[in-house]
């Protein structure tokens, strides 16, 4: 077991012994010190909230919401560690969608749902609220190194959620997916940025980047509703609402490959109007648009002459 194995066993076992009062100052004061200290996630959020702003928003401001953004990512570390210690009735308080009834029809319909997701609010209280309002829920893990993903997996397999691997499964992710939609279960899906070569460029906030056309694919193949959610955070509890469900582009509009990327920019569109609403539980640390560096102050630079980002 390496050191960051060691630090995520420690952090369940603790974080759930402890007064939640406690732990969630503890956690706060953490985001409140990264914030000082500065650092590359800090330096990538200012950047790509920087984006999500405009270049408007007096840098005062922007200082503000990168400290209320590492404030809710911090809360979600916290929230996370401590779901398995919660009983069915807390996670069903803890978490709020509006639209659960749009979900909740195409459960009872037998006909599944996709869901796109942004890394915002708390998503696996949202796959944990899912569970414990008694729905089938599918969804898809990156696979890490070592001991790591083992855990990961087991702890959302204990609330309730099926975890595919992005790749190395017995059969390909994607067909276990389209079998499960089709089964009629709910597959959320995070597709705010892509992870892989096979990315689908798409207009996101002003500039090019590359989201993932999983969702776009998924819909086309089944035919099921297809919705877009934002998440944020309230005082007592992670929220999420749905956009949809989306109208999807029929065969006399393209081919396959043109409907998914037309389908993966409405996407696009639709997480980005649920971030713009609620930019301080975007948990974007990582770059997301290839011709922005993050630097000490947040400032968008071009890139290196090389070409090279």
């Amino acid at each position: 077991m390496n050191l960051t194995e060691l630090g995520y066993v420690a952090g369940w076992r603790a974080i759930r012994a402890l007064p939640r009062p406690v732990v969630a100052a503890a956690f706060r004061a953490g985001a409140d010190r990264a914030h000082r200290r500065g650092g590359a996630g800090t330096a990538r959020l200012r950047a790509n909230l920087r984006r999500v702003v405009g270049p408007d928003l007096p840098e005062t401001d922007l200082d503000e919401l990168v400290r209320a953004g590492l404030r809710s990512y911090a809360r979600y570390w916290m929230e996370m560690f401590r779901l398995p210690s919660l009983s069915r009735r807390e996670i069903l308080a803890g978490f709020r969608l509006d639209g659960h009834e749009l979900l909740a029809a195409d459960v009872a319909a037998g006909r599944g749902a996709v869901v796109a997701l942004p890394h915002g609010g708390n998503w696996d209280a949202a796959g944990a609220w899912v569970a414990a309002t008694g729905w089938p829920i599918t969804t898809v893990a990156e696979r890490l190194k070592g001991g790591l993903y083992e855990r990961f997996l087991a702890f959302r397999q204990g609330l309730g959620m099926e975890i595919l691997p992005t790749h190395g499964g017995p059969r390909p992710t994607f067909d276990v997916l389209v079998d499960r939609i089709n089964a009629g279960a709910v597959v959320p899906l995070l597709a705010d940025r892509d992870f892989s070569a096979r990315g689908v460029e798409v207009d996101f906030f002003g500039a090019r980047t590359k989201m993932p056309p999983g969702p776009a694919l998924l819909a086309l193949r089944t035919g099921a509703p297809l919705y877009v959610a934002s998440m944020w955070y309230e005082p007592d509890a992670a929220c999420a609402s749905l956009e949809g469900p989306i109208p999807l582009p029929g065969p006399e509009e393209g081919p396959l490959d043109q409907r998914a990327r037309a389908l993966t920019q409405r996407i696009a569109d639709g997480l980005a109007a649920g971030i713009a609403r609620h930019p301080e539980d975007w948990h974007m640390l990582q770059r997301m648009w290839p011709d922005q560096r993050a630097t000490a102050d947040g400032a968008a630079q071009p890139p290196p002459a090389t070409g090279r980002v």
